[in-house]
């Protein structure tokens, strides 16, 4: 069992960045997919944003954060990171760290469901 804690969360104004921090624990850290996702406020599902395979540390991202999110990892840490720029109002919402312990592939922006191990999350506010 792996034990994720996200960290780094805050407010913001729009335009501005935060770093998002996701320290990993316990049996093993994935060598699969591992990822971001958001829960925008008054939404009960959880949007991928930014993952990456463990493997290789092959990252997607989804079309509203290229550009301008970097998801990364650091396994001498384990730790996965979420750097985040330009941020926009819509960028509002509590953020998720995820790993698999499943081989699915290459390819990481899976849904929610695809995700066994989740952390607590960290609230990332930005007004406008």
């Amino acid at each position: 069992q792996v034990q994720l804690v996200e960290s780094g969360g805050g407010s913001v104004q729009a335009g501005g960045s935060l770093r998002l921090s996701c320290s990993a624990s316990g049996n093993s850290y994935s060598k699969f997919c591992m990822g971001w996702f958001r829960q925008a406020p008054g939404k009960k599902e959880r949007e991928g944003v930014a993952a990456l395979y463990g493997g290789n540390g092959r990252p997607d991202y989804a079309d509203s954060v290229k550009g301008r999110f970097t998801i990364s990892q650091d396994n001498a840490k384990n730790t996965l990171y979420l750097e985040m720029n330009s941020l926009k109002p819509e960028d509002t919402g509590m953020y998720y760290c995820a790993t698999d312990d499943v081989w699915r592939g290459y390819y990481c922006l899976l849904p929610s469901y695809d995700y066994h191990n989740w952390g607590q999350g960290t609230q990332v506010t930005v007004s406008s």
